[in-house]
């Protein structure tokens, strides 16, 4: 039977928030107050007859790339799913990584992919080895699926390795997508997109994760001019005129992004140092860590990570990601980024539950 629903969203909808709430995936809520917003900037119906063009050229800036390459859509989940839409058909071969982020699995399947899986390994610190993708690549695949950062592990992939998994695209005639919704959480020599290393790679990103810029559904894929036009006609059929005042605002938030990105790196140096003074003093707990990204991917040593998940709500008013929803029944994601005291706290309840 087709998959017809996420099983983390529902989740996250409706058992995510607790007193002390690490199950955060992006920053906090950005403050509108904090933008040169006036209400002459602001207009119910507007010009978005295939992408606002202010805000056509504002991402494009951003990105450094043409216009022509750009496609916008409702948030990076939403452009996952119209980027793969567009690029293949039900039975098509689908590689990708393993873990992964449950709703891009969950669309794959829901478009009717045939997904294969190349596996990113905890004793490996989470790295795409383009050897396991080329063992399971042939002739049938269409596209390669990854994320950049990791989701769940905040771990970068260099471009010399998505180079190779381009070349190993390129040798079929498939795709790259690549979800870079986390990209920008390298704060220092932030990567330059996968976008620019050839045709082959097609790439989805937003304001959410990053910027805390969720409620905008300011998101966009990056693709060569043909399959761009192709992806504007194909979301004729989802969402064919977009919530104008939030593209408005969108052109202003990414005018004065600076703003947003120093806020959410001050939030995230503060949890990301209260997180590595847990990690060093706990021998019960282990992750893979970065210097960057949002969240992290914390490992249970020993004992029922399910149980431990549950005594953390229950007895300690705290929830986490449970690991299951990244194919993982020894850990949970840990999200930083929304509220330092709060983050620290929670992190003594990670302790006390153990």
């Amino acid at each position: 039977m087709k998959l017809r629903h996420s099983d983390y969203m529902l989740w996250a909808k409706t058992q995510q928030r607790a007193r002390y709430t690490l199950a955060t995936s992006g920053v906090g809520a950005f403050p509108l107050g904090l933008l040169p917003v006036r209400m002459e900037d602001l207009e119910i119906n507007g010009d978005s007859t295939y992408g606002h063009p202010p805000l056509q050229q504002a991402i494009a800036q951003k990105c450094g790339v043409d216009p022509s390459s750009v496609v916008a859509a409702m948030g990076t989940s939403f452009a996952n799913h119209l980027a793969m839409a567009a690029l293949i058909d039900a039975g098509d071969e689908v590689l990708m990584e393993q873990p992964v982020y449950e709703l891009i699995l969950s669309t794959a399947l829901y478009l009717g992919a045939d997904v294969k899986r190349f596996e990113r390994r905890e004793e490996n610190a989470w790295r795409i080895d383009p050897a396991d993708v080329r063992r399971i690549l042939t002739p049938k695949t269409k596209l390669i699926v990854l994320t950049n950062l990791h989701n769940p592990s905040s771990v970068l992939t260099p471009e010399p390795v998505l180079r190779e998994i381009g070349d190993l695209a390129k040798s079929v005639g498939a795709r790259v997508l690549v979800d870079e919704v986390y990209l920008d959480a390298v704060f220092d020599e932030t990567p330059r997109s996968a976008f620019h290393l050839g045709p082959e790679f097609v790439v989805t990103n937003s304001l959410t994760k990053v910027y805390g810029m969720s409620g905008l559904r300011c998101g966009w894929i990056l693709a060569e001019p043909d399959l761009a036009r192709r992806m504007w006609r194909l979301n004729d059929l989802f969402a064919s005129i977009p919530a104008h005042p939030a593209e408005r605002l969108s052109v202003i938030a990414l005018n004065h992004l600076e703003i947003a990105r120093q806020r959410a790196r001050d939030l995230l140096t503060v949890d990301r140092a209260n997180l590595k003074a847990l990690m060093d003093a706990e021998p019960r707990l282990a992750m893979v860590r970065t210097d960057w990204g949002t969240t992290a991917f914390v490992r249970l040593v020993e004992g029922d990570v399910e149980a431990y998940i549950s005594r953390l709500r229950n007895e300690f008013e705290t929830s986490v990601a449970p690991g299951h929803f990244f194919e993982s029944d020894r850990g949970f994601r840990v999200g930083m980024g929304v509220d330092n005291e709060m983050f620290r706290a929670g992190l003594e309840r990670l302790r006390l539950a153990l």
